[in-house]
């Protein structure tokens, strides 16, 4: 793209408000438009521009709110767009290499090798994706970056996309999620926990999705057998900014086993994300739990119906119970099942039985010793 206008500097939020058509019409070809959700009133006019010219590549539209999420915008540009969603960076990018953990699980007979100790896992969830907390080295200066973020953020795009009076709760319920990250979606006890109306926590939920820092893992679920569950579990979009959210560093989370659980598991499951982001399968993830109790974290299905189960452990040794969960999965999926996959602090990839193995966290992002 050649030409870049963002809404967030107030000279172009100003022109674009007070003459759109004329805005829209003089922007050149191939032009960037950053945080396209401040100014609605764009959207119809830019929707003619489309419609008159019809060539693709015209505009690039960014913002840190999700576009189909918005009604104003959705259905204004419905079948003039096309819609990418860039999540904070994966750990593969961030080592420089390409991140096909996914697609070795599909087509690979079988799995070998030895992977890196996880002694750094700690420090990877607590600094997260995001581009500018992944260049701080220094963790007071990431965690105010991170904070500062998440304030901005909330502060701006809340009241601009979304008509909530009492702001000063959506910081809060966010604050409760991260410390309950990973965990299946009860909207009738997080109302009692927060005091807020399911009506209006629903609301809450939809917003900070279309702000992209929550995740719903939908339930994975088929006809027959057993009976599952249905509810989604909440995921937020960056360990780093639920870690700073929380005011936790490594040390802390080293302490405290629950929430390392919770954030390792939340850590991984944003990896797979990003990694199905840029698969060549079409891919969707969700998560198994059965009313037994018999769960696994992540469930990875293809366009054919195939899939893997994969749990993730917060441990440095893996034991056969750790595989319950998988193999009730195994189970009711029958032949659609490929493999299921523990996730652990270990170097060693082992196998558990058929189609069942063991491997390293960091298998996510490197390559075999």
């Amino acid at each position: 793209m050649e030409h870049y206008f963002s809404f967030d500097d107030p000279a172009v939020l100003s022109a674009a408000g007070h003459d759109p058509v004329g805005f829209v019409r003089d922007l050149p070809l191939h032009t960037v438009l950053d945080e396209v959700q401040r100014v609605p009133a764009l959207m119809p006019v830019l929707k003619m521009r489309v419609d008159t010219r019809r060539e693709a590549g015209d505009l690039l539209l960014t913002g840190s709110a999700n576009p189909l999420m918005l009604p104003r915008l959705s259905e204004t540009l419905v079948g003039r767009m096309a819609v990418l969603t860039l999540m904070p960076l994966s750990q593969g990018e961030i080592e420089g290499r390409e991140d096909r953990w996914l697609e070795r699980m599909f087509s690979d007979d079988s799995l070998t090798g030895d992977f890196p100790a996880s002694q750094y896992l700690l420090l990877r969830v607590v600094r997260g994706g995001y581009p500018e907390a992944v260049l701080r080295s220094d963790s007071r200066h990431r965690m105010d970056w991170l904070l500062s973020y998440a304030d901005t953020l909330l502060a701006r795009d809340v009241r601009e996309i979304s008509d909530i009076e009492r702001l000063t709760d959506v910081p809060r319920l966010l604050q409760l999620l991260a410390a309950q990250t990973c965990q299946t979606l009860n909207v009738a006890n997080l109302s009692r926990e927060t005091g807020i109306p399911q009506s209006t926590l629903q609301r809450y939920l939809a917003l900070l999705e279309a702000l992209f820092l929550l995740v719903r893992i939908p339930a994975w679920y088929t006809s027959m057998g057993k009976r599952l569950l249905k509810s989604p579990k909440i995921l937020l979009n960056d360990t780093g900014l639920a870690c700073a959210l929380l005011g936790i560093d490594e040390e802390r989370l080293a302490r405290d086993p629950l929430l390392q659980g919770r954030m390792v598991e939340n850590f991984v499951g944003m990896e797979l994300l990003k990694q199905i982001g840029f698969s060549v399968r079409r891919l969707r993830m969700y998560h198994f739990r059965t009313d037994r109790g018999e769960e696994v974290d992540f469930v990875i299905e293809d366009a054919t119906g195939a899939l893997i189960g994969v749990e993730v452990k917060a441990s440095a040794t893996v034991h056969s119970e750790h595989f319950k969960g998988l193999r009730s999965l195994q189970q009711v999926a029958g032949n659609r099942f490929v493999r299921g996959i523990v996730l652990y602090w270990g170097e060693k990839t082992l196998p558990f039985g058929e189609g069942l193995w063991a491997q390293p966290i960091s298998a996510l992002w490197a390559t075999t010793d």
